[in-house]
């Protein structure tokens, strides 16, 4: 561990780290010395059901090895809960890592109502719930790391989810504006885009790379925007298999025309290669391109 990456004593919400990704960063916050507040409900990759011991189990395992770590089992739904507990149990909370999520996957003409509106609950709703309660006490400390998690699908498109995609992009709108909002009190808010083996990739990954695909993978990254160290505000970063890469939007130098005389669609029609020109970028169409570089990396490493 870096001498610089601090965590000592700091308080971090992990919601959803009853397994896979949130239970990796729960378990790394807590080796490098914050005491976490383990957040689960416990029901089903699809959003239904409860259980206790998803999050009791991590809590138990983190006080094993000598950590701090408390458990707690609110929907994030009801965010004001998950920061209360927090606060009732360690008296403050300086890190928020908002983890959870459902999967519904349907292709978009056969989609239920139900579908889009739990993805958006969990998803949305659920991270606006706990980083609003948290928010007046960051602001009133004059420090605080929140950190969403987006999603490739959200940024690239993925076939079968709109309400997941839709979900995971919103997230980092949400994440720019938190930037701009929280710099002067010494908030800075990050979203991480991540591809790990969990169980809500299984099946959707080919098995040969779903097991390189470990989520203590992502968690380092996670760990890093927690920590004082840190000073990245508004970014978004893919995450996975080892490799590391910054996202950030990107324009073509597009195509003029004259505002007082106006332009017609034929206009457009003549200029288009002109305005889609990204000769020189990176610009990935889609999920497989986008996991190029991850790919490569995970072949560079291969055991």
């Amino acid at each position: 561990m870096s001498e610089s990456v601090r965590l000592q004593d700091k308080v971090v919400i992990i919601t959803g780290a009853g397994g896979g990704l949130g239970r990796a960063h729960a378990l790394l916050f807590a080796r490098h010395g914050a005491k976490v507040l383990v957040n689960d409900l416990g029901g089903s990759a699809q959003g239904e059901g409860a259980s206790a011991s998803a999050a009791d189990r991590v809590v138990a395992q983190i006080r094993e090895a000598g950590g701090i770590a408390e458990a707690n089992h609110d929907s994030v739904t009801e965010g004001e809960k998950i920061v209360q507990n927090a606060l009732d149990v360690f008296g403050r909370v300086d890190v928020v890592v908002n983890n959870a999520g459902i999967l519904r996957d349907k292709t978009f003409h056969k989609m239920d109502d139900a579908d889009w509106d739990l993805v958006y609950r969990v998803h949305v709703e659920g991270a606006y719930k706990v980083t609003r309660a948290a928010w007046p006490h960051l602001r009133d400390q004059a420090y605080g790391r929140v950190i969403f998690t987006a999603s490739t699908s959200g940024i690239y498109g993925n076939f079968g989810q709109s309400n997941y995609g839709m979900a995971k992009l919103g997230l980092y709108g949400l994440t720019r504006t938190l930037a701009i909002e929280g710099r002067k009190n010494n908030i800075l808010v990050n979203a991480i885009a991540p591809t790990g083996g969990t169980r809500m990739t299984e099946g959707l990954i080919p098995p040969q790379v779903f097991e390189q695909l470990k989520p203590e993978l992502v968690s380092p990254l996670v760990v890093y925007l927690g920590s004082e160290q840190c000073e990245e505000t508004s970014g978004l970063f893919e995450v996975g298999g080892g490799w590391i890469g910054k996202v950030r939007w990107e324009r073509s130098l597009g195509a003029g025309f004259d505002p007082r005389q106006g332009f017609s669609p034929d206009d457009v029609a003549a200029h288009w290669q002109q305005i889609c020109d990204f000769e020189g970028a990176a610009h990935p169409r889609d999920n497989i391109e986008a996991l190029k570089e991850m790919m490569q990396n995970l072949q560079k490493y291969a055991l």
